[in-house]
């Protein structure tokens, strides 16, 4: 079989091969400039002790971001929130509201100072699931989210939407706290995965 090995501008390489079959395969690259197909994996971190959980480093060519949550919880009642930012992070402007199903009840709140993924938190409540933030435009980022909190008799469903304030530059951050910022993390983990 052969084979194109293609170097990268600062490390490592790509690789590609010919399939072993008989016959002329063509593939055609479209016809546009940036990352394809691209998707990177953080390094999980513990959501066990804390105020906030903060990766930087994402690349300019990330268009979109996936916040995973691995039964994430604090001791406090104070909303998880998820903040993201260029260069430093983004505390306001934000246009956000999150709402959970629990039984026949519903809640909703609204958030100016990071995206919402629940109408409230509660110490008792322990949330799995993911979160989505998309480029829409030039350093402006949408948002959603749909999550699962399960609690000792009362699990809900959880669901965000939202859209940033316009950064500054490309995200290159993203942050999980709460909107008191004081309320501390003490189970599970969270990790992301950004793509160009």
């Amino acid at each position: 079989m052969a084979s194109v090995v293609i170097s990268g501008d600062s490390s490592g390489t790509i690789t590609l091969s010919a399939p072993s079959v008989a016959g002329t395969n063509t593939a055609t690259l479209p016809a546009q400039t940036g990352t394809v197909g691209m998707i990177a994996q953080g390094t999980a971190v513990a959501t066990t002790s804390g105020t906030s959980v903060t990766f930087t480093g994402i690349p300019s060519w990330a268009k979109s971001i996936t916040v995973m949550f691995n039964g994430v919880s604090t001791n406090g009642s104070s909303p998880i929130i998820i903040q993201i930012g260029s260069g430093s992070v983004s505390t306001s402007g934000y246009i956000s509201n999150g709402s959970a199903i629990q039984g026949a009840n519903v809640g909703a709140g609204s958030y100016t100072t990071g995206f919402g993924i629940a109408d409230a938190n509660l110490a008792v409540f322990i949330g799995y699931g993911v979160a989505s933030i998309n480029l829409i435009s030039s350093n402006l980022y949408t948002f959603m989210s749909v999550m699962a909190q399960n609690g000792a008799a009362n699990p809900r469903t959880i669901h965000g939407g939202g859209v940033s304030p316009t950064l500054g530059g490309a995200l290159d951050r993203v942050i999980i706290t709460t909107v008191n910022g004081t309320d501390t993390f003490d189970a599970g983990s969270v990790n992301i995965l950004y793509q160009g």
